[in-house]
């Protein structure tokens, strides 16, 4: 039931992103993130629909994707790659265009930031259910993996750079036009800052690693104030040799200063917490044998 729910979602945001191209990005002669961004870009300059590009650029790194990325991660990039190209197809065929936000070259930031912040929204989902929206997102994701040490979001911002640059000459009419290129660096700021954000979802938790000689006193206080427990383990100090106890604890946002008050009573005791972006799992229904 998960999973189909996990492919709903990606057909959902699919359909969300060929709206937000439709009423909020075409007809306001500005290029957004990735690979969609030069489809955009060419259906300006010759009419060809956006939705054949995603398609002709979207099903090749799809294959690509299967075969040197991962096939889960494929499969869903293709799924949202053909459901936004049907989706943005049936819109621009249809009688709809009283829907769409055309500034007539004014005010464009508006739709830019609207548009930036339902994409974040899209691409958030997409991250979560292990799937992209395609184009630049496939290409990143492969740098990364043959270079774990280059930043996803680095190559990323590279190529939207690349996208950004050419739109000052797509879009000029005599002369060269930088405010294409202001907004889509504006957008790509604003959808990647949304799309973290959304990542960084309601099991957020801080991750503490506490040294201390009290941990039964401190351990039975935090079962009894706060219901919490923890993992314990033994080590011993490099400088002076005695021993000590390690204890790590996930703590959530709500009991974050109670727990803080309480690791602040103890002396001898040394802490420090790190925040934890997602939590797994559920200890509740272990019972002791």
């Amino acid at each position: 039931m998960k999973k189909v729910w996990n492919y709903c979602q990606i057909i959902l945001s699919a359909i969300l992103l060929a709206f937000v191209y439709y009423i909020f990005i075409v007809k306001n002669n500005f290029a957004p993130a990735g690979l969609n961004g030069i489809a955009t870009m060419i259906q300006y300059k010759t009419g060809f629909s956006i939705s054949y590009m995603s398609l002709l650029i979207n099903i090749p790194l799809s294959v690509f994707a299967y075969f040197c990325i991962h096939k889960g991660f494929a499969v869903r990039t293709f799924l949202f790659a053909v459901v936004y190209s049907v989706s943005f197809l049936l819109l621009q065929s249809s009688d709809l265009s009283f829907i769409q936000y055309n500034t007539l070259g004014h005010d464009t930031i508006y739709p830019v930031i609207l548009s930036g912040v339902l994409s974040g929204v899209v691409y958030g989902i997409c991250f979560r259910n292990n799937a992209s929206t395609g184009g630049t997102d496939v290409i990143s994701r492969y740098i990364n993996k043959v270079r774990p040490d280059t930043s996803f979001f680095v190559v990323t911002f590279t190529l939207n750079g690349i996208v950004s640059i050419s739109s000052i000459f797509v879009y000029a009419e005599g002369a060269l036009n930088y405010k294409p290129m202001a907004l889509c660096i504006l957008y790509c700021f604003i959808s990647t800052f949304v799309g973290n954000l959304l990542l960084k979802t309601t099991k957020t938790a801080y991750k503490f690693t506490i040294i201390t000689t009290h941990q039964e006193e401190f351990v039975q206080e935090i079962t009894q104030k706060l219901h919490h427990g923890c993992t314990q383990l033994e080590a011993i100090g490099t400088y002076t040799g005695s021993k000590r106890a390690v204890l790590i604890c996930i703590v959530n946002k709500h009991q974050l200063n109670d727990f803080q008050k309480i690791v602040s009573k103890y002396d001898d005791t040394f802490s420090y917490f790190e925040l934890v972006n997602e939590t797994y799992g559920n200890f509740k229904h272990i019972r002791s044998r």
